[in-house]
């Protein structure tokens, strides 16, 4: 099976339900012992996001975030590269490696975020503002890469607004939450934000950043920047509300890097589940609370183990995206590379 994903915009809303996997440890490590045996006889990696469940996190050759998972997917030798994340991560493999067979081992991994915003929306957009310059973050489609001019992620989404003449406007595609954050660091206001946001982090609220603050007053504050309360919280550490100095926006893997530099012995984390279990194994001494303990994505665990096994078997879903979306969305990710 072949599948074209640039073009399959519309059922990345659909959120599937979240299967239960009650596998005991021996049938997880069989599963994960065919799983290594099949990448050695496919010439095969597997590319895991931070989000993704642990058993499948603990088979992959690589878990990071977005931006790490494509520098990895750029790099790699292997022939076959089994992206366990969402649609947008495929098609960046699949862009960044054309002569590869990209594998996606559910069609149902799509994102709440990157369905935000259609190719004709922004397009329709830049019209009105033809001389923005377009930043889409990497939670878009090919097509909307295809029409941006930069693409960036949480973990440098900064840097590459700061690499833009600051008298020229820019649109920002699609989290108007990221924007924000991006708005502050940058301490431009002629960043113009499209309405977008994560179905996930929308639902980390300034409500939830109070509660865990009254139970944990030593706590540090881990915040993605999609998250729906960096608005408040932002404007709490400047008026001292929040503790500035134990505040902090983070990507996923400056939260890894953060832990492992910070003395704090307790953290509260606000992003995706999936994050705490790689924070727990490598900082067993640590403790980590979830801000919100319902932000699960069912998008990312739609992948499973068996998933995996029946992708490498039959060397399907394959992603591809199309020579001239790729061309076009390629020189957008580049320069997103060159600022990593």
């Amino acid at each position: 099976m072949e599948t074209t994903l640039s073009s399959a915009v519309g059922p990345s809303y659909l959120l599937p339900p979240i299967e239960a996997v009650n596998d005991p440890p021996e049938a997880i490590a069989e599963k994960q012992r065919q799983i290594r045996a099949l990448c050695v006889e496919r010439n095969a990696v597997v590319l895991a996001h931070n989000y993704q469940r642990p058993e499948v996190q603990e088979v992959a050759d690589a878990v990071a975030d977005s931006l790490r998972l494509a520098q990895t997917a750029a790099r790699t030798d292997a022939e076959v590269i089994v992206l366990c994340g969402v649609h947008f991560m495929a098609e960046t493999a699949a862009i960044l490696c054309p002569q590869k067979t990209v594998l996606l081992p559910d069609l149902r991994a799509g994102c709440s975020l990157a369905a935000s915003i259609t190719a004709d929306e922004l397009r329709r957009w830049k019209a009105k503002l033809p001389d923005a310059v377009v930043v889409a973050y990497i939670n878009t489609s090919a097509e909307v890469k295809a029409e941006s001019d930069y693409c960036c992620t949480s973990a440098n989404a900064a840097k590459v607004v700061e690499a833009i003449d600051r008298r020229r406007p820019i649109l920002f595609v699609p989290d108007k939450f990221l924007a924000t954050v991006v708005a502050r660091l940058t301490r431009r206001s002629n960043i113009i934000a499209y309405p977008g946001s994560c179905h996930v982090h929308v639902g980390i609220r300034p409500e939830h950043v109070a509660e865990i603050f009254e139970r944990y007053e030593e706590i540090e504050l881990l915040l993605h920047p999609e998250c729906g309360c960096v608005s408040s919280c932002m404007a709490k550490t400047l008026d001292g509300t929040l503790p500035q100095e134990r505040t902090f926006f983070l990507s996923t893997e400056g939260m890894m890097r953060h832990v492992a530099a910070s003395p704090a012995a307790q953290f509260a984390v606000g992003t995706e589940l999936g994050i705490l279990h790689r924070l727990r194994k490598e900082h067993p001494e640590r403790e980590f609370f979830p801000i919100n303990p319902n932000a699960v994505c069912a998008f990312m665990k739609t992948i499973t183990l068996d998933r995996i096994i029946e992708s490498l078997k039959t060397l399907s879903p394959r992603v591809r995206v199309r020579e001239e979306i790729a061309r076009r969305a390629r020189r957008a990710i580049d320069r997103m590379l060159e600022l990593a």
